[in-house]
């Protein structure tokens, strides 16, 4: 053995240094790391960019591509390239406002650069794109990782951000966050950390691949990127009883992948070192690749938006090994544990409820949204033309009936409850949301989606009841047309309704109809189906043992504040109504200033005039309103990433935790005027004493 060769393999492992003698000189040489592959990672798949016909950021499609209405055309079976430049296309837009008039183009968006002067060119970024799947061994977990690293890094100057996907989506989910990446050279570390939009056909058994094209189960063994856990004989016996319907990751993989979503985080990350040594160490003469790029030498941002800014959270709480060096993130569903210890106070007055789990307060939201969008005190809301007034007023009529609601008037009772919604946490600022939210079947939809996650539901369990599948006009189960299905891994966002598969009521009397034309068994009224509503919440404190596997999944997504003293930003809108921040960034703050103390270096910025779906801003015909009412927080998460980035590149101080006092577009809603930089300000290096959010003893601030 030469004397080089010994200098390698002692240099790879440390615990063999003893044996290779002292003829090795170890001490006096140089010690070389070895590229070593993590154990997960699978068969990986590397894909080059040329910056013109195709790119990373837009797929080919550009800034004014992504901004078209007439999305990307695919063959009756699309191929790999085809669905990916749909997907990035559908993930992209679903959660921007693509308007001009919103920002897109101005203030954000492909060619803007990353000094946020105005595009001159189409934005597309040239680059190499790395597709894996993280596994177990067994083939049922392939959480997706891709890393895409940009031409323009340079390991002299090395980053890494990370853009988890947000939702239930696939791996592409949080693109518009990587969109912040690319544009500075940093490479992107991206995973569906056990989501995705394309389904199980369990008719046809077909399953989904990593490129999101599709296969026969059977064909695909390991490889698919989800295949529910049946037997030949469960399969047969499902599709016989409910025939048509449709097994999607998050729901029914039995992993409960949000207690893994911090790790999974950290995967990608893991993947991208290994990724960028492969392509920049050097090679070394037994034919492996130099570890020239890690954590001492690299900047790592943990970043994303709601379930991926959770993740970045959670990666940041896990972070034993100090990959992360900071985290910036935007309306992060963060679970809080069961008793933090702490309270938060808007103005002079304690919130009236906070620190609830996601599964908790999107199960109050199933109930009494649907009720509360029937309130004169919401007259104007967006979204409220789309709220099936004789249901709305046939479940407040049922939660009268159940003892729910004391009113007895339809209008009363719809008052009361958007007053029992403000009671269990919404900001008043939130209250004006909910008949759209309860028009497009939010609340239930991913209520339905993390029952069944927590509690490890099979899909053969029909937890509550509840199915997904195609449905006629009418509601009534039906065969999915192939097409959509085809192209699902594009189109669907993981959490039905979508993409043509709806929520199905297995236990509407008569036959299964669609959830939202269903009729209650117990109260035979088309009320949202409330009986399914009543289940799903009686989970969180009920003895049956989907309820108690629930609370045992949910005690595993708690976090615990503790992120390790590495500086962060939180980022959220004050009337959010999917993620409250009295359930979420509020409380989290304060549980963070209370276990960290004086080392805690988390900043929290709460935007006014914004809420969680910018994208509902950008459809100003179909939503009027949004866009009169809220500014984009797609623009404050780029510049709490800026702020992160100079602060760990030059030790520019972080802002202090505030509340940003933006101002809405105002006039017409769904022809509000263009968005300018006095409606959106800065934030502020040292806030006003009004706006500075404060931490004393247990209990967070928060001005008025």
């Amino acid at each position: 053995m030469t004397r080089q060769r010994k200098l390698l393999i002692c240099a790879a492992a440390a615990t063999l240094l003893a044996a290779c003698g002292d003829d090795t000189e170890v001490t006096s040489g140089p010690v070389i790391e070895f590229n070593a592959k993590p154990a997960y990672i699978g068969t990986v798949r590397s894909t080059s960019y040329d910056g013109n016909a195709d790119d990373l950021l837009t797929a080919g499609l550009g800034r004014s591509g992504l901004a078209s209405a007439v999305a990307p055309t695919t063959s009756a079976t699309p191929t790999a390239a085809e669905l990916r430049r749909l997907t990035i296309y559908n993930n992209y837009r679903a959660l921007v406002d693509m308007t001009a008039n919103g920002g897109y183009g101005v203030f954000y968006g492909p060619g803007i650069t990353a000094e946020g002067t105005a595009p001159t060119s189409e934005g597309k970024i040239a680059g190499t794109e790395l597709l894996t799947f993280s596994d177990d061994g067994s083939g049922r977990r392939n959480v997706t990782l891709m890393v895409q690293i940009p031409d323009s890094f340079s390991p002299d100057n090395a980053c890494i951000v990370t853009a988890t996907s947000s939702g239930s989506r696939g791996v592409y989910g949080g693109i518009s966050t990587g969109e912040w990446g690319l544009k500075r050279g940093c490479a992107v570390a991206y995973t569906d950390k056990g989501t995705g939009g394309a389904p199980h056909d369990l008719a046809n058994d077909t399953v989904p691949l990593i490129d999101g094209t599709r296969s026969s189960a059977a064909s695909a063994g390991a490889t698919a990127q989800f295949r529910a856990n049946l037997t030949a004989a469960e399969l047969a016996a499902l599709n016989t009883a409910t025939p048509n319907r449709f097994a999607f990751k998050h729901a029914h993989s039995q992993q409960n992948p949000e207690k893994d979503w911090g790790t999974s985080t950290l995967q990608a990350v893991e993947f991208a070192f290994w990724a960028l040594n492969e392509k920049y160490g050097a090679l070394l003469d037994n034919g492996q690749r130099e570890r020239r790029l890690k954590a001492s030498n690299t900047l790592v941002i943990a970043s994303s938006i709601s379930n991926g800014g959770g993740a970045a959270i959670a990666a940041a709480e896990a972070d034993a090994g100090g990959l992360i060096d900071g985290v910036a993130v935007a309306e992060p569903a963060v679970e809080l544990p069961a008793n933090p210890g702490v309270t938060v106070q808007r103005g002079v007055a304690p919130v009236p409820l906070a620190a609830k789990t996601l599964v908790d307060f999107t199960s109050y939201a199933n109930l009494f949204q649907s009720c509360a969008a029937l309130s004169t005190q919401t007259a104007g809301a967006p979204g409220a033309a789309f709220v099936v007034a004789a249901f709305a007023t046939n479940r407040c009529a049922s939660l009268k009936a159940k003892g729910l609601l004391a009113a007895d008037t339809p209008a009363a009772q719809a008052d009361e409850a958007l007053q029992k919604l403000r009671d269990y946490g919404w900001e008043p600022e939130a209250a004006i949301l909910h008949a759209s939210h309860a028009a497009f079947e939010v609340a239930s939809a991913v209520t339905v989606t993390f029952a069944n996650s927590l509690s490890r539901s099979s899909v053969k369990d029909h937890l509550c009841g509840y199915s997904y599948g195609s449905t006629t006009a009418a509601g009534v189960p039906n065969a999915l047309a192939p097409a959509p299905l085809a192209t699902m891994a594009a189109t669907g966002n993981g959490v039905p309704p979508s993409s043509g598969v709806q929520l199905i009521n297995n236990l509407s009397p008569g036959a299964p109809l669609r959830d939202l034309f269903s009729f209650s068994p117990s109260t035979m009224r088309q009320d949202f189906n409330l009986d399914g509503a009543l289940c799903l919440r009686d989970l969180l404190s009920g003895s049956s043992a989907p309820a108690q596997a629930l609370r045992s999944g949910l005690d595993e997504t708690r976090r615990s504040g503790n992120l390790r003293g590495k500086p962060a930003l939180i980022v959220h809108g004050r009337a959010d109504a999917l993620l409250p921040v009295n359930h979420t960034s509020r409380p989290y703050t304060a549980l963070n200033k209370k276990v960290e103390g004086a080392a805690s270096k988390l900043s929290y910025i709460e935007v006014a005039n914004a809420q969680h779906f910018d994208g509902f801003i950008g459809l100003p015909a179909l939503l009027p309103g949004y866009d009169s009412r809220y500014v984009p927080l797609h623009l404050y998460l780029n510049r709490a990433l800026d702020a992160m980035y100079a602060h760990l590149k030059n030790g520019t101080a972080l802002p202090a935790s505030q509340v940003v006092r933006t101002v809405p577009r105002g006039g017409t809603p769904g022809t509000a005027p263009a968005l300018t930089a006095a409606n959106v300000p800065a934030i502020a290096a040292a806030p006003a004493a009004a706006n500075a959010i404060t931490m004393s003893g247990t209990t967070l601030t928060v001005p008025d």
